[in-house]
């Protein structure tokens, strides 16, 4: 364990997820790179070969006992760490929330892995092109255009992360205030794939009480599970592929019977932040809290 202060002025607490090499990585060098603003702040990370989770808590007399694990975007390249791990999990501890940024493994070129057929049907790596209308297209909701034997990879051990994270979570509930029955994902666009992942192959040890998508697809085949936990998606409609997989995940969550609830923004056709003044999207984060209350997290 590591014990370091931010530049940000808020507490973090960073643990490695595994003693020695993570699992699926044996051989792969450590090429880890952090880009800082002119602030010291954490920008992005990448190439990461080491994953780890950093803590945040908030003040113990605040502490509603929920706990968010962050998974950051990057399109499994890079983490997108500053807006959404650092800035999130200020928000968050505000709001007596505890937060848990994850900083699962990027990409690794080459390696072997199991192969899977695309999404849509279209196996052979060829590219996903979808609208929101076109939704059918997406089969078992997975709506990852890489097919290769590299990206597979990628996102299994990227989920592999996420689950081992989820673990060493529950372990501390009690030393950091939490409810071990309170603790979910919330992921930005591939960082979504990855929190989804993690959720639709949990066990029951490893289930989160929650799953909140912001902007990204499954980018593996869903099955959704028996006692699937609720699920909170935002998107814009005109954000080509992330629109047509997570209305396909929507349906399919409401098909088995679980609970579901999707915003989808009409203002624009990519990602999106709290701080987009003037665009409905930006008030995401305030509809994302209030479905935690509603729903006694």
């Amino acid at each position: 364990m590591a014990l370091a202060v931010a530049a940000t002025c808020f507490a973090q607490q960073e643990i490695r997820l595994y003693d020695g090499v993570a699992p699926g990585s044996e051989g792969v060098q450590d090429n880890e790179r952090v880009n800082r603003g002119q602030d010291g702040q954490i920008q992005t990370i990448s190439g990461v070969v080491t994953p780890s989770m950093t803590v945040f808590l908030p003040a113990a007399d605040k502490a509603t006992g929920t706990a968010v694990i962050l998974c950051s975007g990057g399109g499994l390249m890079s983490h997108s760490w500053g807006s959404d791990v650092l800035n999130m999990a200020r928000w968050l501890n505000e709001r007596g929330i505890a937060a848990i940024g994850l900083k699962y493994r990027t990409r690794v070129m080459g390696g072997g892995g199991p192969r899977m057929g695309g999404p849509g049907g279209q196996g052979g790596g060829m590219a996903l092109s979808a609208s929101v209308t076109e939704f059918g297209k997406i089969t078992k909701s997975n709506a990852n255009p890489d097919t290769s034997e590299g990206g597979v990879k990628n996102i299994d051990n990227a989920i592999n992360d996420a689950l081992r994270c989820m673990e060493i979570v529950r372990a501390h509930a009690a030393e950091w205030h939490i409810n071990p029955d309170k603790i979910g994902y919330l992921g930005f666009s591939a960082g979504g794939g990855v929190g989804i992942g993690a959720t639709v192959r949990a066990d029951a040890a490893h289930r989160p009480a929650f799953m909140a998508t912001i902007y990204g697809p499954s980018l593996i085949d869903v099955d959704v599970p028996e006692n699937a936990p609720k699920l909170f998606i935002a998107t814009r409609g005109d954000h080509h592929n992330v629109a047509a997989g997570l209305v396909s995940l929507y349906l399919d969550w409401k098909r088995a019977g679980a609970n579901a609830e999707m915003h989808l923004y009409d203002d624009g056709t990519g990602p999106f932040g709290p701080d987009d003044v003037g665009n409905t999207s930006g008030t995401w984060r305030e509809s994302f809290y209030r479905w935690l209350q509603f729903n006694k997290f």
